[in-house]
């Protein structure tokens, strides 16, 4: 448990350091860069560490038997096609899952670089997006590192084109990812009727190669099933309070139109999710889906200081509040007994 904390106090005295100043990341450069080595580090080479491990290990081993179309099919093609080199390179998983949380990190570190707290935004997403998501559920991790770089390349002025692009990839290691797109889609109000109508004709397309032919599956191995993730609502509830402290002061947070209005339908989605718990047989689908709106936490939570209190109150309350959640995953989750003790390669 101790690297957990290490690392949460990293960068909770990385936030609280800058918090008295706008942060000049030409003296601070180095230690971001380490804090991303770090979570690099821990996220890829933790060993037998997350509720997942032994699935990830039975689909890595099936690359063995198989020639590369076989492994394909299996599931998602990107990650189905890493496991698989890396087997004909008589690697270990340990390199997926290295590969994997390189994007994840990446895709976190570049959305988070255009916040106006960069180091604030990392902390927020310690306890849950890095620490339960990112080592846990390794293909979403790095799907949603993907999409992250994608919402990050879109901040910064990119087109919908590009994101398309971006959704793609993240599409390959994990099918689901396609749906932050329409979240984006109606966002775009620059040739709206364009942007909405190739946007959907992406969308199909995506859903036509990846999600179409899985769909049925996915229905049966978690909705007619009525799988149970205990924790669901908790973690849907994070995002609908990130989604209420937005709403609340929304014009104060200084978004620009198109940005304002893609966290807009992200909040809403926060809110549809908490509706579908109480609708949707399997709590466990519902909370899968979910995972790709924790950007949501990550970028209005890490605005909380510069919106409601004064700088140094608000990093205060957000740091207390991030270490109650990291407090009671560790020591009162049912399944944190799967990331407890951490073990670190190659020393286990």
């Amino acid at each position: 448990m101790l690297v957990y904390w290490a690392l949460f106090a990293y960068f909770a005295g990385g936030t609280l350091a800058a918090s008295g100043q706008q942060p000049d990341f030409s003296r601070q450069r180095p230690f971001w860069i380490l804090g991303g080595i770090l979570i690099f580090l821990m996220v890829g080479f933790r060993y037998e560490v997350g509720a997942d491990w032994e699935t990830y290990e039975f689909i890595f081993s099936y690359g063995r038997y198989v020639d590369l179309g076989r492994a394909i099919a299996m599931g998602d093609p990107g990650y189905q096609l890493l496991s698989w080199v890396v087997q004909q390179l008589d690697g270990e998983i340990v390199w997926v899952n290295a590969f994997c949380a390189f994007l994840f990190t990446w895709g976190l570190f570049r959305l988070a670089r255009v916040q106006p707290d960069p180091w604030l935004a990392v902390l927020v997403a310690t306890p849950y997006m890095v620490i339960v998501l990112a080592s846990g559920y390794t293909r979403q991790a790095a799907a949603l590192g993907i999409l992250m770089a994608g919402l990050a390349a879109l901040i910064r002025g990119g087109s919908l084109a590009r994101f398309v692009v971006y959704v793609c990839l993240a599409a390959t290691f994990h099918r689901t990812a396609i749906a932050v797109l329409p979240l984006v889609i109606f966002s775009r109000p620059r040739n709206r009727f364009i942007n909405v109508l190739g946007g959907l004709a992406a969308f199909y397309a995506l859903f036509d190669m990846f999600l179409a032919e899985s769909l049925e599956t996915f229905v049966k191995g978690y909705i007619e099933r009525e799988y149970s993730s205990q924790g669901a609502a908790i973690r849907i509830g994070m995002e609908v309070l990130a989604a209420c402290v937005f709403f609340l002061r929304r014009k104060d947070f200084g978004f620009r139109e198109e940005e304002d209005r893609m966290w807009f339908y992200f909040a809403i989605a926060s809110f549809a999710a908490l509706a579908a718990l109480f609708i949707v047989p399997s709590s466990t689908a519902v909370d899968r889906l979910s995972l790709y709106l924790t950007p949501l936490q990550v970028v209005v939570l890490s605005r909380l200081p510069f919106v409601y209190t004064t700088r140094f109150f608000g990093v205060a309350a957000i740091v207390v509040y991030c270490f109650l959640v990291q407090f009671v995953w560790l020591n009162f989750a049912a399944h944190a007994q799967y990331w407890v003790p951490y073990q670190f390669y190659p020393i286990f």
